[in-house]
């Protein structure tokens, strides 16, 4: 798919324009607590989490989880809940910048591969949350990643307000 058909996109609800990408905050406990792992962008090297736009014949999670596949070698198992939404613009192009609103999914990881579609184009790192909320140029992102709270074991996240 080229960016011109990226562009045409379906758009977010309320017709702002906003193209809907989703993303996977991939997580795993460490032995000082949760850690968040972060991934470099392919353009700026700036450090992101895995997201990507949607995919025929995926659900929202299940797109994170295979945009955390591909961009970091991700495996593991991503809850149904998003933890919330964070916007930016995405470079097409030299000149178009298109602005996007992403759902954000947990996904808990069991293994990085060490062979993935993006190996030689990105790099990976582990970071306690406040660090990586500093790390990520989004606000909103930043925001979900320093109130992120592991779900229990077998049950999904609480929703917003429960």
């Amino acid at each position: 798919m080229g960016w011109q058909d990226k562009i045409a996109a379906p758009m977010t609800s309320g017709g702002t324009g906003a193209k809907i990408q989703y993303a996977a905050l991939c997580w795993r406990k460490g032995d000082q607590g949760v850690e968040i792992l972060l991934i470099t962008s392919r353009d700026s090297g700036r450090w992101v989490i895995p997201k990507g736009w949607p995919m025929t014949g995926l659900s929202p999670e299940a797109a994170a989880a295979q945009e955390a596949w591909e961009e970091a070698g991700v495996e593991g198992v991503v809850n149904p809940v998003s933890l919330g939404r964070f916007g930016y613009h995405k470079a097409l192009g030299d000149a178009v910048r298109v602005p996007c609103a992403v759902a954000v999914y947990g996904l808990r990881v069991k293994r990085l591969a060490d062979k993935f579609p993006e190996v030689k184009e990105r790099r990976r790192d582990w970071f306690p949350p406040d660090v990586a909320a500093d790390m990520v140029q989004e606000p909103e992102l930043a925001q979900i990643i320093r109130g992120f709270i592991p779900p229990a074991e077998g049950r999904p996240a609480p929703i917003a307000g429960e």
